[in-house]
């Protein structure tokens, strides 16, 4: 066998260019014990936790490959949930940016989440239709609940009753009893889908946003609080006739006896609140404490309305009530005690519009102490604004505090160039021309310019020529920024640019069919001493087509020219005259490059195929299909046959042009990738894509061989073929309301199979060890006993402690779908084990969710065999003495925390937990107001 040829690997360096994506929420999130001031938003797979004020990242939470889909932070400000693209889940802590947890339930992207009130259960929707609620705390899934049509909108939990709220594109919203895990009320009121929803004054009302310009809001009537004799008189609203308070019990008992889902909440609508808008919400949402409301869509107005407190409402309602006093005095009429009540625009008042600078995507709102409502705006375009509004002025009006730009272009970067040096890179969009540093990914100019479609740095690196859209070539100068020269070029789009390996001059294709060569000169401007750069036309080439693309050979002698009529013509440069055609692409040659040596050309065509040409005689040496779409760049690595081409189905490819085999694949962007640059070097490659990101990847010392490249390919594509596959079914389960939370991953297996062979060396370390015992019986002496060499790594533990060990590895969330897969053959092992752990008292919780879950799923086989009675009856005795006692330990500490907290209350004479906070921001404003008095003084 031959040497097999060695490839360096292309490693991902880093992602910029990129503020924020468009595909997921912003949310305000506490870090450093600050509110108000850093927000997290998605970016790519990645989410970016910037600092508003100093206009930088502070955080990055790295994801794997899939992108973010859903942001919520917890309740505490300590952790942030996101959801993923696939429908993974994973929570970050904010203090240490690693993920602890993740749960792996949904078969599609999470749309929606949320914390409850004390951020113990997370619910999440997708756009599987389905919902699923997870503990936090013991990190598993709790069940899944089926029912919705359509993909999940929004997901809710209510404060006071353990119940849960969601709307769907399906559109209903549906109410669920989380204690039963049943849908017992869905809401019908709806044309079309639900976007968005948020509960307002203390969990009474759900206001609904659909896809017309109506708010709709529903009242909420719990009917154990009317039922309660303790509980105070519910104010009358709206909606309620005059006689309501009048209705018997008996009326009631037959209202509910007629409408049984009505048992536990009653949902009556009590009108509508327009908005400006006249198109679909596409955000709804309200500040922490309920007291802001505010929505958008899918302009760049967001509208703000403010929601009065039950305090404010009986304030208004006594004004009008003296005001109706007074006219029935003057009119000598009865006084109107029925008569007066508020309107809901009167209850939720519109306060502000807030016009952005492009379209949003999502906002997060958070009122600050100080009497501010802050607003974060995440918009279309790669910005994040932030506004406040002063909530004391008199006319409120939503000023900018910052705006988040820097990081990135408005729109899609469509050129890239690297210097000479291989430091800096250019990127150019449809507003700016950007230069970062390569090194530390900063960028160190912005300059505005039009439609750019390609790009060079001038020789010396000092300045930069871009070719836009509308025909222009602009000049500019990296030291000042500024603009030094525009020609008009071309009549048409300036498709190509490519500089001459001499370096005294470049060559332009256009849309108007021509070739223009140029060199450079320098002149002298009639204002300055100096001689200043400058572009002069000195030949031009009429084709019969469009040009796409322009290269030179790197010895001068040949120009390459591809055109609208899917061929590629080479001309001799000196006499411009034609010398070969290279025919055979069906769409379109968007990009080529001619090899460091001149012997090969590959040419990159919308039909998705790669051909590599020899340019001694234009013979086709071998046609590689390499997209899955439109391939739009292609480049040879310096001083080599290997080149790299990016195409629109989000990927960047290495191939080698003597071999016609396909190196590598470098994932990462997520939508189409425009052009990519290699250095001078060869050992950066920058690309840019539809998803508003750059990406660096760096030529690493570590060689890459083929054929373990394609092993572990055809591993992956087992992976997530396992990933696919139907869910096992548990005995006598029927697809119903709920489910088991999690799904069958090939983490899943893996655990199983750990468990599986854990058992298998326990099974066999015992017979080892009843044969050892009868042969030191045999011999009448202690016979050496071999430790197996996994026991020994393990400090010498027993081989029943070894799978308790292996046990306790798998992860919370993924052991009910790896017991599901575990083969019935190993349940009775892992009873008798269990009964033996408990009896040592040893991960009580655990193993009893365990062995609950195995008694369900394996009810019929556990019963019908006999030999198992007596490890169930043992089981039912040791499990019911070990949990007493857990419920004992776990009783004594709640009590003994209760008594501390009361101590603790009592010396500070303090509410502890409620007053504490208020009572030092009460002394905080004090003193300021004392300060500022004393300073009026002086």
């Amino acid at each position: 066998m031959g040497l097999t040829r060695q490839y360096l690997r292309y490693e991902p360096a880093a992602l910029f260019g990129l503020v924020a994506s468009a595909r997921a929420g912003v949310a305000f999130v506490a870090l450093r014990g600050e509110r108000g001031r850093y927000v997290a938003v998605p970016a790519c797979e990645h989410v970016f936790v910037w600092d508003t004020r100093k206009g930088e990242k502070v955080l990055i939470l790295k994801g794997l490959k899939q992108q973010v889909s859903c942001l919520c932070p917890s309740p505490d400000g300590l952790h942030l949930a996101v959801g993923y693209e696939d429908g993974a889940i994973r929570v970050f802590n904010l203090l240490s940016g690693e993920s602890a947890i993740t749960f792996n339930g949904h078969r599609a992207a999470v749309t929606a989440l949320q914390y409850d009130h004390l951020g113990g259960r997370l619910v999440s929707g997708s756009k599987d239709t389905e919902v699923i609620v997870w503990d936090v705390i013991n990190e598993s899934g709790l069940y899944r609940l089926r029912g919705h049509k359509d993909v999940i909108t929004q997901v809710l939990f209510l404060k006071e009753k353990n119940l849960l709220v969601t709307c769907a594109k399906d559109t209903l919203v549906k109410w669920w009893d989380l204690d039963t895990q049943h849908c017992f009320k869905t809401v019908v009121g709806h044309q079309a889908e639900v976007w968005g929803m948020a509960l307002l004054s203390k969990e009474k009302r759900l206001i609904t946003g659909s896809a017309d310009s109506e708010l709709r809001v529903w009242d909420l009537t719990y009917i154990q609080e009317v039922k309660d004799p303790d509980e105070p008189e519910t104010k009358k609203s709206k909606g309620s006739s005059p006689g309501a308070e009048e209705n018997t019990e008996e009326d009631e008992t037959l209202e509910l006896d007629e409408h049984p889902e009505e048992r536990i909440v009653k949902c009556s609508k009590v009108g509508s609140i327009m908005r400006e808008g006249r198109d679909r919400v596409v955000t709804l949402g309200t500040d922490r404490m309920g007291k802001f409301l505010a929505c958008h869509g899918t302009d760049a107005v967001l509208e703000v309305f403010s929601v009065l407190s039950e305090e404010e409402i009986q304030k208004k309602l006594e004004k009008k009530m003296k005001k109706a006093r007074k006219k029935a005095k003057q009119n000598s009429e009865e006084e109107p005690e029925r008569s007066v009540e508020l309107s809901l625009q009167e209850e939720i008042q519109w306060v502000t519009n807030v016009k952005a600078s492009s379209k949003i995507k999502s906002f997060d709102l958070i009122l600050s102490p100080k009497g501010e409502l802050k607003m974060v705006l995440l918009l279309q375009n790669n910005v994040i604004e932030l506004y406040n509004l002063d909530l004391s002025a008199q006319v409120l009006q939503a000023v900018r505090v910052s705006r988040l730009t820097i990081g990135g272009h408005r729109s899609d970067v469509r050129t890239l160039a690297f210097s000479s040096d291989n430091i800096a890179i250019l990127s150019a969009a449809a507003e700016s021309v950007k230069i970062w540093n390569r090194s530390t990914l900063q960028c160190i100019r912005t300059m505005e310019c039009e439609y750019a479609l390609c790009s060079l740095f001038v020789p010396g690196d000092r300045q930069v020529i871009i070719g836009t859209k509308t025909g222009k070539l602009q000049l500019y100068d990296l030291a000042s920024g500024s603009l030094i020269e525009t020609l008009d070029a071309h009549d048409g789009a300036v498709w190509s640019i490519a500089l001459s390996p001499d370096q005294h001059g470049f060559v332009t294709g256009g849309a108007d069919k021509c070739v223009k060569f140029w060199e450079f000169e320098l002149v002298k401007d009639e204002s300055s001493v100096q001689k200043r750069l400058s572009m002069k036309h000195v030949r031009i080439l009429q084709l019969d087509e469009d040009v796409l693309c322009v290269r030179y050979s790197p010895s001068q002698k040949l120009l390459a020219v591809s055109l609208l009529d899917c061929t590629v013509k080479v001309f001799y440069i000196d006499t411009l005259k034609f010398f070969l055609s290279l025919y055979g692409h069906k769409l379109p040659v968007l990009c080529m490059d001619i090899c460091y040596d001149g012997t090969l050309i590959a040419t990159g065509s919308a039909d998705r195929n790669v051909k590599i040409w020899g340019l001694d005689f234009g013979d086709c040496h071998r046609s590689l299909f390499a997209h899955d779409d439109s391939v739009m760049y292609l480049q040879f690595v310096p001083k080599s046959h290997l080149f790299f081409t990016a195409g629109k189905d989000s990927k960047i490819k290495q191939w080698d042009a003597d071999k016609f085999e396909h190196i590598q694949t470098l994932e990462g962007h997520h939508q189409e990738v425009w052009c990519l640059a290699l250095s001078p070097n060869g050992d950066y490659v920058v690309s840019a894509s539809h998803d508003k990101s750059l990406r660096l990847w760096e030529r690493t010392r570590e060689p890459l061989i083929l054929e373990e490249e394609r092993e572990m390919q055809r591993e992956a594509e087992y992976e997530e073929s396992v990933a696919k596959e139907e869910q096992s079914v548990v005995a006598g389960e029927r697809q119903g309301q709920t489910g088991l939370a999690g799904k069958k991953t090939i983490e899943t297996i893996k655990a199983a199979e750990r468990i599986m062979e854990a058992i298998e060396l326990y099974r066999e370390e015992t017979t080892k060890l009843k044969e050892h015992n009868a042969i030191c019986k045999a011999a009448g002496k202690e016979v050496p006993f071999p430790v197996n060499p996994i026991l020994r790594a393990y400090g010498n533990i027993t081989p029943s402690a070894y799978v308790l060990e292996v046990f306790k590895k798998v992860k919370s969330s993924e052991l009910e779908e790896s017991l599901l897969v575990l083969p019935f053959s190993y349940v009775p092992d892992l009873l008798r084990l269990f009964n033996e752990y408990i009896q040592q008292g040893s991960d009580v919780e655990l193993l009893c969710r365990a062995l609950l879950f195995l008694l369900k799923i394996h009810f019929g086989q556990i019963t019908s065999k006999q030999m198992l009675v007596t490890v169930i009856e043992n089981l039912k005795k040791t499990t019911i003495s070990r949990v007493n006692e857990a419920r004992d330990v776990l009783g004594f500490n709640m009590a003994g925390l209760q008594f501390l907290k009361r101590e603790i209350e009592a010396k500070d004479e303090v509410t502890f937990f409620a007053d504490a906070t208020e009572c030092f921001e009460e002394k905080k404003r004090k003193r300021k107001k004392k300060e500022k008095m004393v300073l009026a003084v002086l």
